[in-house]
Parts: C-alpha cells; sequence; structure tokens
C-alpha cells in the first residue's frame, strides 16, 4: 500500500530522512513483530456493534485478514475505545475495513430513507494533546496540507476528553480519503512523540449514577444526562406503581393533606466571573441544556461592579436542584481540568 506523507514525499524518502522512522522501516521489512505503533478510536455503542458483528464474526475477520490487534474496551458505556495496534501496513488495513464498513452501514440506511445525499463516514481519533499541536501545525498550515492532499475533513477538538489529556480527531469523508488522511496523521506522530505523560481517555460506565425523573430513568455522562435504557425505567415506573402515593402533586386519601410531590425549594451558588462562560455556552446553550435535563429553574445573576463572583439561583425539588448542581459542576471541572493541562 503505497503510504505518502504531508509534504507528498514518496514512502521511501519519507522514512529514510528520519533515524526513528528507517529503524521502523527495517522492522517492518522484517515483519513488523517488534516495532508497532497504536492508534485509538472513539465509538458510540451502534458503531462498536458494527465493528463487532454477529458473534463476533466481523472484527474476528478484520483481525485476521489485517493482522492488526483490535481492542474494544469493555464496560456498558455509550462510548467505547477501539484499540488498534500493528505495524503501520496492518494498522492500514484495518482501519480500511472499519471505513468500508460505516460506508457500507450508511448505505444499507440509506435504502430506507428519503434522504438524497449520502453523509460521509466519520471516525474518531483519540490523540494525547501534546501532539495536536504538531497536527494542527502554524497557523493551521499542516491539517490544512492534509485536507487539500486527502480531501478529507479534519477537526481537532478544542477541549480535552474528560479527565484526559488526550482529544478527538474527527475524520471524515470517503473510505480512500480517510485512509490517506490517517496515513498522514501516523507521519506526524511519529514525528512528534508524546511530550510527558499521557492520561488515556476512559469512558465511564452507563451504570452509575442513576437518576429518576419524570418517570424516566437517566445517566450521567460527563455533564450529560442520558436517557437509560428501558428496562430500568419500566422497573422505576412499576415501584412508582406499586407505592401508596397516587401520581405526583395530588393528595392520597390514606394520607390526607400530603402532597406526594416535595416542595419546591431553593438553591444558591457563587461562581467566580471568569468561569461563568463555561456555565453559560455560547448563546446560552450549555445553562439551556442544564435547565431542561435537571428540570429546575436556573437564573444567573447580573455581573455587580466590583464583584468577581456571580450568583447562581436554583428553584425545584432536591432531585431537581441535586441534578442541576451536579451538571454544573461537572462543567466547571471539565474547564478548570483543561486550563489547569494546558
Amino acid at each position: 500500500m503505497p503510504f505518502t506523507g504531508a509534504t507528498g514525499a514518496s514512502e521511501e524518502s519519507l522514512w529514510s530522512s528520519r533515524p526513528a522512522c528507517r529503524a521502523m522501516e527495517s522492522k517492518v521489512s522484517e515483519g513488523g513483530l517488534n516495532v508497532t505503533l497504536t492508534i485509538r478510536l472513539l465509538m458510540h455503542g451502534k458503531e462498536v456493534g458494527s465493528i463487532i458483528g454477529k458473534k463476533g464474526e466481523t472484527v474476528k475477520k478484520m483481525r485476521e485478514e489485517s493482522g492488526a490487534r483490535i481492542n474494544i474496551s469493555e464496560g456498558n458505556c455509550p462510548e467505547r475505545i477501539v484499540t488498534i495496534t500493528g505495524p503501520t501496513d496492518a494498522i492500514f488495513k484495518a482501519f480500511a475495513m472499519i471505513a468500508y464498513k460505516f460506508e457500507e452501514d450508511i448505505t444499507n440506511s440509506m435504502s430506507n430513507s428519503t434522504a438524497t445525499s449520502k453523509p460521509p463516514v466519520t471516525l474518531r481519533l483519540v490523540v494525547p494533546a501534546s501532539q495536536c499541536g504538531s497536527l494542527i501545525g502554524k497557523g493551521g498550515s499542516k491539517i490544512k496540507e492534509i485536507r487539500e492532499s486527502t480531501g478529507a475533513q479534519v477537526q481537532v477538538a478544542g477541549d480535552m476528553l474528560p479527565n484526559s489529556t488526550e482529544r478527538a480527531v474527527t475524520i471524515s469523508g470517503t473510505p480512500d480519503a480517510i485512509i490517506q488522511c490517517v496515513k498522514q496523521i501516523c507521519v506526524v506522530m511519529l514525528e512528534s512523540p508524546p511530550k510527558g505523560a499521557t492520561i488515556p481517555y476512559r469512558p465511564k460506565p452507563a451504570s452509575t449514577p442513576v437518576i429518576f425523573a419524570g418517570g424516566q430513568a437517566y445517566t450521567i455522562q460527563g455533564q450529560y444526562a442520558i436517557p437509560h435504557p428501558d428496562q430500568l425505567t419500566k422497573l422505576h415506573q412499576l415501584a412508582m406503581q406499586q407505592t401508596p402515593f397516587t401520581p405526583l402533586g395530588q393528595t392520597t386519601p390514606a394520607f390526607p393533606g400530603l402532597d406526594a410531590s416535595p416542595p419546591a425549594s431553593t438553591h444558591e451558588l457563587t461562581i467566580p466571573n471568569d468561569l461563568i462562560g463555561c456555565i453559560i455556552g455560547r448563546q446560552g446553550t450549555k445553562i439551556n441544556e442544564i435547565r431542561q435535563m435537571s428540570g429546575a429553574q436556573i437564573k444567573i445573576a447580573n455581573a455587580t461592579e466590583g464583584s468577581s463572583e456571580r450568583q447562581i439561583t436554583i428553584t425545584g425539588t432536591p432531585a431537581n436542584i441535586s441534578l442541576a448542581q451536579y451538571l454544573i459542576n461537572a462543567r466547571l471541572t471539565s474547564e478548570v481540568t483543561g486550563m489547569g493541562a494546558l
């Protein structure tokens, strides 16, 4: 498989000009048993299911035909990490098989759709943040070069993935464009090894914590509340039916005057001015998300002259307030962690 670098140089000149890469080239030519490259992909559950296939047949075929090791992270998570390890040629074969499988999935989904334009194949790489500068290049020159020479769209996330020092790099385009793009990204990563220790991103399990609101079960993923699978919601609804209380907001004959709905209360938070932006989000998107997910009323006081802090007032049931506080703290933690790692 031809390997063209970001500069358009041939594979031979590209590798031979760099001692570290020369060493890898000789190892690869001998079978690549001792020198490996590892690429990590971030996938949603549906994508992982497509890669695994029925009874694991698809991933088994990919492993056998590419010669790469393909490992999928365990756990009941909405996101999973797919790790591809091997010599460069094996990695590119594995990427090609994944990209063509995703294109096949898109084609199949379109057969039952009224959409006329075919969406691109999209893959998300997980890359140490310390290597992203080299990938972007001075003034965005390197990433522009990669886009123009491969025809793929490449986006490097501005924020680090939660509790890690890694960023997501999203590649979209035709399978062939994606394969060429991955090759060029590998060259950049080989030229610019990670600096310092890398804290890898590990998707959090969907099992905890679980919050019930409005008859629906939710799990917390980073700063988002994700509706939980139907089984848990049904269990919750069944449990509610077994309680002596009538629906929320009504009084029960068994307990005259007792309202099953907890009374609304108010909680106040104080947030530094320089962090309020991450709570509000662009055009209020983040604060609206938090309001929608938590069911609480959230008011942010206007900035007062001479004060370095802003007041946030949360109103709702204790459950609404707790969820709103959790989501606000998650946003703050994510912002502070990202700032501290830069």
